[in-house]
């Protein structure tokens, strides 16, 4: 079910330390847990291994699993040279998001937790139909044809959530990320690492400004920098780390008997300690007292 692992020369991993650059044995890593990421999305909910799952919610789980590993195969595309560092952060966020939902659906036991999520994804859709619907009504139920199809682009996505607009505007919020992580026994740092910090490059904060597209000449004055972004080597340790412990949250969660879901966390563990053994090089002494 699941590719093998990739085979890196020692001659490669020599020469990531003669050179200090540790990126290319990582992005090997990186791309195979898209791949786990993505044969894990294909197990199909007729096996008989899995627990009696509501499908809705077990399709919840599936796509939320199956949007980790194509946008990390897109950073893989985008960073295959090692550029486009700006861009590969912003889905970085999204990867991040993903997996702490991920993980709140399948460590937490309330009941409604795949309701509050189809329905935080619909209430948009509902306040976009009244206004489309009091825009007909300001010209005497003139319905526009765009205005038709739109309407019916929203039904079609309510239908399919299989909640009601009433069960949709009723049903209780979604926590936000923070009490997510909290709620799974994630530290604080985990918020602040990959959400908040995370989110300067999908909203353009100042700091991402300074990081990835604004540069200082020989004078000092600021503008704009050219395409030269790396892909930081943490992003290739960071996200595959937390793609796979939503991995194993969802294994936990998903198999009937707990020796099925061992086996596919042990191997989960195992690809976490062969990123992890990488890493102990990549930092060096940055954890020895200064």
């Amino acid at each position: 079910m699941f590719p093998d692992p990739p085979d890196i020369p020692q001659a490669d991993i020599d020469r990531c330390r003669e050179t200090g650059d540790y990126r290319p044995v990582l992005f090997e890593w990186y791309k195979y847990v898209a791949m786990v990421c993505v044969s894990l999305a294909c197990l199909g909910i007729e096996s008989p291994a899995l627990k009696k799952i509501k499908d809705e919610d077990y399709f919840i789980l599936v796509g939320l699993i199956n949007r980790c590993g194509r946008l990390m195969h897109s950073n893989v595309a985008l960073s295959h040279e090692g550029k486009f560092g700006e861009t590969t952060s912003i889905l970085d966020r999204c990867i991040f998001e993903s997996c702490v939902i991920l993980g709140w659906l399948c460590r937490t036991s309330n009941d409604d937790r795949f309701n509050r999520y189809i329905a935080n994804g619909l209430r948009t859709e509902i306040e976009f139909k009244a206004e489309i619907e009091k825009n007909i009504e300001t010209r005497d139920k003139n319905q526009l044809k765009i205005e038709k199809r739109m309407l019916s682009s929203i039904d079609r996505c309510i239908n399919d959530s299989g909640l009601s607009e009433e069960e949709i505007s009723g049903t209780k919020k979604l926590p936000d990320l923070a009490s997510m992580i909290n709620a799974t026994g994630k530290p604080r740092l985990q918020y602040l690492v990959g959400q908040r910090i995370g989110s300067h490059h999908v909203h353009g904060s100042w700091v991402s400004l300074g990081v990835h597209y604004l540069e200082r000449d020989d004078s000092g004055i600021k503008g704009p920098r050219d395409h030269d972004c790396d892909t930081h080597v943490n992003q290739y340790v960071y996200i595959p780390l937390v793609v796979l412990d939503a991995m194993s949250a969802f294994c936990l969660f998903v198999f009937e008997d707990s020796a099925d879901s061992k086996v596919l966390t042990d191997m989960l563990e195992s690809i976490a300690d062969e990123i992890f053994k990488i890493n102990s090089e990549v930092i060096g002494d940055d954890f020895a007292g200064a």
